[in-house]
């Protein structure tokens, strides 16, 4: 099956399923001596379990204890495959019996099917969000490296379900209900949960990401632009649909004298490239957004169709969250530095600096 590995130089290769016996991956390409632990990996993967960070949470509870099987050697990479494991232990096939032959609207139950003839309907296998726990610990080596270089990656939510952040500060966005990037709207975020909870349904939200004391010089013209990798990068999670970089949409409405990020011998005047021109990075802070769709498991009764054509309806059962942030967050900021790393080796095997 093609499609599991990310990269070029720095190349991250993910296995497991959402009710199989383990998921995990492979780090090829990560330079030797970067500090790293299972101690480091864990904090982030804990970042990504049901209750860190607001009250939209899966029942589901797994420890998502990380297991470290090479590449490590008295807390330093060795400079060879960095391979890892972490085991399901709170499976609950038997919720999804009852859906075998019938497709979740929302789900990728009919894709999979037209594309395989065959589809895990435990939790939907390969395209279950429980697969992103190989993204982020491949991410905490990622950014373990970009440390190195003083790239940082912050991410936090400035959305939930129609409500946005009235303001942005992301280095504080880790200590907050929601990873909100805005203390002051955590309590009509929790408000708006617990509304569309009691309806039985979903909520979806945006998420930014921004990476600081990134060089100027990294990206490929002309299909492997920084941002075209991003995007990919990005939209390679299930649960977004949608990514914007800088202004985004808004430079759409903007006139070009009022887009431009004007430059003078201290710097630019603004960021609305988000920190990438022609898709090559300007030494600017890069900023990224991220829409995410609501959780397509919903309490409420849908009409669809089962896999010999019949029409049906559907009430989807089993334990699911309301909203895919917060926990999506540290996935998406892994996927940020999964790219930067890569970029950077990339910008060093070409002899372009660095």
């Amino acid at each position: 099956m093609a499609g599991n590995t990310f990269g070029t130089v720095f190349r991250l290769t993910t296995f497991g399923e959402s009710h199989g016996p383990a998921l995990g991956g492979v780090v090829d390409g990560c330079p030797a001596g970067v500090a790293i632990d299972e101690a480091a990996i864990q904090a982030e993967l804990d970042r990504r379990r049901p209750g860190q960070g607001g009250i939209a949470v899966t029942a589901r509870s797994e420890p998502d204890r990380i297991r470290l099987l090479s590449g490590v050697f008295e807390g330093r990479t060795t400079g060879t495959s960095i391979g890892f494991m972490v085991e399901n232990t709170d499976q609950r096939s038997r919720d999804y019996g009852e859906i075998k032959d019938v497709f979740r609207p929302g789900h990728g139950d009919m894709s999979y099917t037209a594309k395989y003839g065959l589809r895990d309907y435990r939790g939907g296998g390969r395209s279950s969000g429980r697969e992103t726990v190989s993204r982020v610990a491949g991410g905490v080596v990622a950014g373990a490296f970009l440390e190195t270089l003083g790239i940082c990656v912050m991410a936090g939510t400035v959305e939930l379900g129609g409500i946005a952040a009235g303001s942005v500060d992301l280095a504080g966005a880790v200590d907050r209900p929601f990873f909100a990037a805005d203390g002051g709207v955590v309590a009509a975020w929790e408000e708006r949960v617990r509304e569309v909870a009691g309806q039985g349904d979903t909520l979806g939200g945006i998420v930014e990401i921004r990476a600081t004391g990134v060089q100027a010089g990294l990206g490929e013209p002309v299909f492997d632009k920084l941002d075209a990798r991003l995007a990919a990068a990005l939209m390679s999670v299930g649960a977004v649909k949608g990514v914007e970089i800088g202004a985004g949409f808004a430079a759409a409405r903007m006139l070009g004298s009022q887009n431009n990020d004007a430059m003078s011998a201290s710097g630019f005047s603004s960021n609305n490239a988000g920190g990438i021109l022609a898709g090559i990075s300007s030494g600017q802070e890069i900023v990224v957004r991220a829409a995410v769709k609501p959780i397509p498991s919903i309490a409420q009764e849908q009409r669809t169709v089962d896999r010999f054509g019949a029409e049906r309806t559907i009430r989807v059962g089993g334990r699911h969250d309301i909203c895919a942030i917060p926990r999506v967050v540290p996935v998406l900021a892994a996927m940020v530095r999964l790219v930067l790393a890569d970029m950077v080796l990339l910008q060093r095997r070409m002899g372009q600096g660095g």
